[in-house]
């Protein structure tokens, strides 16, 4: 069966409170990013609640304007537990359209300060006309969600020494 979802799982070195908490700060999420893509945040707001817009500074040398911005609507928000958004674009007329690509973080505590997380990237929801433009999925090497997973870890890892 055709699967449109890939994860990666890792134990992190630190409570998953304080996973969380890194998850749901934006601010952190460039320092996350395993593509090198995600540049900045552009809202910096911690992530609070579902329907909350957030909003990321982008680099892609394969997309045509180079730098751009997406626009993220968080979809799933169950601390310490879960957290999870879509990720989209604002149109030319202020309307905010997301492609049906979910990225999503489940934490479970293994002990009181490490956490098992598994980040999913799910391209299930993503429309037909959305397919139809030559996007590949994932559009990210098999490498970029463990990467991803080892960035959290050493930000969860800096947040529990601070403690």
């Amino acid at each position: 069966m055709y699967q449109e979802n890939v994860s990666a799982t890792l134990a992190v070195a630190a409570p998953a409170a304080t996973v969380f908490a890194v998850l749901a700060d934006p601010t952190t999420h460039s320092s996350i990013d395993g593509t090198g893509w995600v540049k900045e945040s552009v809202d910096r707001a911690p992530l609070t609640e579902v329907g909350q817009i957030f909003r990321m500074g982008m680099y892609h040398a394969g997309h045509p304007d180079g730098d751009y911005q997406t626009v993220n609507k968080v979809e799933v928000l169950d601390p310490p537990r879960a957290i999870g958004w879509l990720t989209g674009e604002e149109k030319g007329d202020g309307r905010l359209e997301f492609g049906g690509w979910l990225w999503r973080y489940d934490l479970a505590p293994l002990g009181p300060s490490e956490t098992e997380v598994t980040l999913t990237y799910d391209w299930s929801a993503v429309p037909q006309y959305i397919r139809d433009r030559g996007i590949t999925f994932p559009p990210f090497g098999p490498d970029h969600l463990v990467n991803s997973l080892r960035h959290l870890a050493e930000l969860g890892r800096h947040e529990t020494g601070r403690s």
